[in-house]
């Protein structure tokens, strides 16, 4: 897939990227071989293949959740211009 320079200025555009005249052709081309790479890696058969967390056969090392801080909130209440219960109150801007 290729794509055009009127294609490339509006990805700039949306982006708000200031891009040079003469530097639209290079970015068409590396957008271009970009999309050609994701269109070769779209057409790989997965199925069957199991999503991985990790590429390598290895658990991930976890520790022990152990709470490390005092409780502070108090503190960071008190500097609230308003709170109720325990939580801050902050004005409504949905309706």
């Amino acid at each position: 897939m290729s794509i055009d320079k009127e294609d490339v200025q509006k990805i700039a555009h949306l982006a708000r990227l200031a891009l040079a005249e003469e530097g639209v052709d290079q970015y068409q081309q590396s957008l271009s071989s970009i999309l050609a790479l994701v269109g070769e890696m779209q057409s790989v058969d997965t199925d069957g293949v199991e999503p991985l967390s990790n590429p390598l056969e290895m658990t991930q090392r976890l520790r022990e959740d152990v709470v490390t801080e005092e409780n502070r909130r108090k503190d960071f209440l008190a500097n609230a211009p308003e709170s109720e219960a325990g939580l801050f109150l902050v004005p409504k801007v949905i309706d």
